[in-house]
């Protein structure tokens, strides 16, 4: 499967030439010129990389990585851009940057440092949990290899529960986990993903704990 990417680059030609350069090379790319379109395609794409320029409309790219990360969003990121100074590298990285490469720059430096963070991330992103498989580089799961078609919400849960297989998860943490104050989260809630989840995969055995939450038996 072929990476997607998140471009951010307000310079058309210069977004263009990047894409034709990575489209080349089989990767996936959607350029966004403004950081607001760039921010709303993370809400409904999922992406494996992205790459930033800082100085664009609307949200630039250091504060746009800041309010992903801020999200739980941990997809890779390398900043490309003009800025040589050494705050706008160190603000880079504190908001959660990869890499960062300054304008101009080699394409086949960029396609190497490109390859090189991808494959430090997909590295570390597996999970197994008996016959499931959680890919949080692709934030999919997987059960004996085969993608399960989840809400953001089905997918969460089921994570959570991957995470502490085999011990009881309380009803507390998954509620905090899982809704903040304003979404309305409730123990009928839980109830109702869980029981999505269970018809998903009638084999999946998970555990009512009286009085304490959900275990996920492995």
């Amino acid at each position: 499967m072929s990476s997607k990417i998140l471009l951010l680059e307000d310079d058309h030609l210069f977004g263009e030439t990047i894409v034709d350069l990575l489209e080349e090379e089989g990767y996936e790319v959607e350029h966004f010129a403004n950081g607001q379109d760039a921010l709303d395609a993370t809400f409904s794409s999922k992406f494996d990389i992205y790459l930033l320029d800082v100085n664009v409309p609307l949200i630039n790219g250091t504060t746009l990585l800041g309010e992903l990360r801020e999200s739980d969003d941990n997809t890779p990121a390398i900043f490309l851009t003009s800025h040589k100074d050494k705050e706008t590298l160190e603000l880079s990285f504190s908001n959660g940057a990869d890499d960062y490469m300054t304008k101009p720059f080699d394409m086949d430096e960029l396609l190497l440092r490109l390859k090189a963070v991808l494959k430090r991330s997909q590295k570390t992103t597996i999970q197994d949990v008996g016959k499931l498989s959680h890919d949080a580089f692709h934030k999919r799961v997987l059960y004996e290899g085969n993608e399960l078609e989840l809400s953001r919400k089905e997918y969460e849960l089921l994570v959570l529960l991957m995470s502490h297989a085999n011990a009881p998860v309380p009803k507390e943490h998954i509620l905090d986990e899982l809704w903040s104050s304003s979404d309305g989260g409730s123990d009928g809630a839980i109830r109702v993903y869980i029981n999505r989840l269970k018809q998903l995969l009638p084999e999946l055995s998970i555990e009512n704990i009286r009085g304490v939450g959900y275990k996920l038996v492995c």
